[in-house]
């Protein structure tokens, strides 16, 4: 197993609460939320480094929009 570190991360009351939301709807702890979205971010960063466009669907009307990473 990797050696873990602790960091200390200061967040607004509204970045806060939608960490604790998806830990309560997900039933996962803080840190488990932070640590996938930080995964997500490192993946949707790969495909977009590589030449990739980011997507979402309505599924619906089938109306598009891009995501663009900063």
């Amino acid at each position: 197993m990797a050696t873990k570190r602790t960091m200390t991360l200061n967040l607004t009351d509204a970045e806060m609460s939608v960490v604790e939301d998806f830990s309560a709807r997900k039933d996962m702890s803080k840190t488990a939320v932070l640590r996938q979205a930080l995964r997500l971010y490192q993946l949707l960063e790969a495909r977009v480094e590589k030449g990739d466009k980011l997507y979402v669907e309505n599924e619906a009307t089938k109306d598009k929009a891009e995501i663009m990473m900063v």
